[in-house]
């Protein structure tokens, strides 16, 4: 199939790029930095194109002959503040595409939401639940929209990010410990949103997407400073002082932690549909991929293995 993607230039996109490719699938990316994301275009079947996505003439030239969009665009931090930043890239786009695919006579779509997509009072999940409102009210496409956890994986901005911090400190105070997560695997999303691609029984349906198992946010610090062979004092922050550090981390450059993902973690992460029964799919757990490249080269693990073993 020709599938045009958006967005498949973050951590996920690469991972579903490469369950298309090895399907045969042909895959043209969108992208607005083609010098950033040009070793993308080194994979099978994937050709690297330079778009203004948001232009919707230029979307309806490359969406034309394509059999699929995937829609997955999105951004956890916007750099203004106020929600302008959410609403032109999870809601804006989203409308460019739906306009695009009519004009090209594209009715398969694929979008990827977020797991509470429109509860609390974050930007990130009101603007994520605005963008599967108005799909959910196309009546000419045919949509299936996906809704994943915390998504981890090589490469991931999450337990990378959390190593990163553990490294540098031997104490680490933690906003917001009690957040409840249930991260999910990104192959195991791709392998999802792969199994959709020509089934018409998918269509108008929505899919949570969540990993086998719920951790605090404490809890899984814990976990990964342990399965880095690091002994970190880590320190839960109760409600104000979390409040008080998103209020000054909202000012650093980069924004670590953001206002806005303060009040996102303010909602559970969690799920408790089985969206993956119905692919087929045994979602994999932190345990089994996260150490590989938490922990670098074999050698590490194995001595890091031999140092947690008990003593006798």
């Amino acid at each position: 199939m020709k599938v045009v993607l958006i967005g498949a230039c973050g951590f996920l996109g690469r991972y579903l790029l490469s369950a298309l490719a090895a399907e045969n699938h042909e895959c043209r990316v969108l992208t607005r930095a083609l010098i950033r994301h040009g070793n993308l275009g080194l994979m099978p079947g994937v050709k690297l194109v330079q778009a203004d996505v948001y232009d919707v003439d230029v979307l309806t030239r490359q969406f034309a002959g394509a059999d699929v969009v995937v829609s997955m665009a999105g951004i956890l931090n916007e750099s203004g503040r106020g929600g302008r930043g959410f609403q032109k890239v999870h809601v804006e786009l989203v409308e460019g595409i739906v306009e695009a695919c009519r004009v090209a006579g594209v009715k398969r779509v694929l979008h990827v939401s977020a797991l509470n997509a429109g509860k609390g009072s974050s930007h990130y999940l009101k603007s994520k639940g605005r963008a599967e409102e108005l799909l959910q009210h196309v009546e000419d496409l045919d949509v299936s929209i996906f809704q994943p956890s915390v998504i981890f994986g090589r490469g991931d901005s999450f337990f990378n990010r959390f190593a990163a911090m553990l490294h540098l400190t031997p104490v680490l105070p933690l906003a917001c410990p009690a957040a409840r997560i249930q991260p999910v695997f990104a192959g195991d999303v791709a392998n999802a949103m792969l199994a959709t691609l020509d089934d018409p029984m998918t269509c108008g349906k929505s899919y949570e997407l969540a990993g086998p198992q719920i951790y605090s946010l404490k809890e899984m610090l814990v976990w990964t400073a342990k399965n880095m062979g690091k002994r970190r004092l880590i320190v839960g922050l109760p409600g104000p002082l979390s409040a008080l550090m998103a209020a000054l981390m909202e000012w650093v450059p980069g924004k670590p932690f953001s206002w806005d993902n303060y009040q996102s973690l303010k909602t559970d992460n969690t799920s408790e549909q089985k969206g993956f029964t119905c692919f087929g799919i045994y979602p994999r757990g932190i345990d089994t991929v996260v150490p590989d490249y938490l922990t670098g080269s074999t050698r590490q693990r194995r001595l890091q293995s031999f140092r947690r073993r008990p003593r006798i």
